[in-house]
This record gives C-alpha cells, sequence and structure tokens, in this order.
C-alpha cells in the first residue's frame, strides 16, 4: 500500500460545485438525519478518489443501502479518518491555525458532534465553509452556534 496526495483543490472545487445542490450519484440523506456528511465524504472522495471497502469500519458508498456508517454519520467519519491505517483517505485533527482548503470542520454540542462543514477558502479574515442539510457556500464558520468544533487536516491517502 502506498500513500498518495490529497488533491485539496479538487475537494474544495467539488464542494464548491455542489453545495447547494445534489450530484445524481449520490442519494439526499436530508430525510434521514442530514446529508452534511454524505456530501462531505463526497468532497473527501473527489480530492482522493480511494475507499476503504472494509466491512463495517470502513469508507465508502455504493448506493443508499450499500455504504459504510462513516460515508454519512459524523462521528463515524471522525472515527475512520484519525483512525485509518488502510486505504482510503486519513486525517490529524489539528487547529483553526493549520485548517486548508478541502479540510473538514465538525460542529457539536456538549454532548456530540452533529454536523461536517467542507473548508472552501481561508482568508485573513476567517475560515469559509460549504455544507449540505442547510445548504451554504462560503458561509464564514463564525456564523455557526455551536458548544464545540474540531478541525481534520486531510493527510492523505493510501490505495
Amino acid at each position: 500500500m502506498r500513500q498518495i496526495p490529497y488533491n485539496r483543490e479538487r475537494a474544495a472545487a467539488y464542494a464548491r460545485k455542489w453545495a447547494l445542490s445534489r450530484n445524481p450519484a449520490y442519494y439526499n440523506f436530508d430525510g434521514m438525519g442530514g446529508d452534511c456528511t454524505n456530501f462531505a465524504s463526497q468532497c473527501v472522495f473527489a480530492g482522493c478518489g480511494v475507499m476503504n471497502y472494509t466491512p463495517g469500519t470502513g469508507w465508502y458508498y455504493n448506493s443508499p443501502g450499500d455504504r459504510a456508517p462513516a460515508w454519512s454519520g459524523v462521528q463515524f467519519l471522525y472515527d475512520f479518518l484519525v483512525g485509518n491505517r488502510a486505504a482510503g483517505p486519513f486525517a490529524e485533527e489539528t487547529d483553526a491555525g493549520s485548517v486548508q482548503p478541502g479540510d473538514l470542520v465538525q460542529l457539536g454540542s456538549p454532548d456530540r458532534f452533529y454536523h461536517t462543514p467542507v473548508v472552501v477558502a481561508v482568508e485573513a479574515d476567517g475560515i469559509y465553509v460549504a455544507a449540505h442539510t442547510f445548504d451554504t457556500l462560503y458561509r464564514p464558520l463564525n456564523s455557526y452556534f455551536f458548544a464545540r468544533i474540531r478541525y481534520l487536516h486531510i493527510v492523505g491517502a493510501r490505495k
């Protein structure tokens, strides 16, 4: 297995293209708890092109009924990205000063994380994100209300 680079521009370009609409190749989970992490996974996949088909603990999407929990679940995605030592993307938790376009942010309440926006721009005045469920593009991260936040820097992928 070899490490491959993460194409941040491709991930951010995908986020910009599909933030305010839906790619028909993927199911829209808005009616099933939200589409934000499904959208974030699509963006990460656009930037790495590698899925992990490990049953139960992998990260993949074939159809609404054939996908890994990590593809569309906030905590499952976090657990996969920071713990992945096999095929697919991997990440490290970082701080706001180290986040880059194509990275992910997760917002939470005191007891759980519930939203996964995608970073599309980092400017002198702040971080800007795209997200599904409450569709947004170039929304300032500091305009959200949350009790907890974590930043996931996508380091690369393995194939």
